[in-house]
């Protein structure tokens, strides 16, 4: 699936990847192909793309056939 996770500065990330960990407002959770579509609150922590991390201030994550994108307030 297509990860894109972007700034109002930048693109920090654009690529193919297997499985995304986010930490959501309400606690972590993991995005897999074919996940259903979703619109997710994200608190500060740390975002996984298979093997590389990021740590983010909080933003939003919208999940539509298999195209995850995360609009960061800021990638720390």
């Amino acid at each position: 699936m297509n990860l894109q996770i972007i700034t109002p500065d930048k693109t920090v990330f654009s690529g193919e990847v297997s499985v995304v960990t986010l930490p959501g407002t309400n606690g972590s959770f993991q995005i897999l192909k074919d996940h259903a579509p979703i619109v997710s609150t994200l608190g500060k922590g740390t975002l996984m793309a298979d093997k590389q991390e990021f740590t983010i201030d909080g933003g939003v994550v919208e999940v539509v056939n298999n195209k995850v994108l995360v609009l960061a307030e800021a990638v720390l």
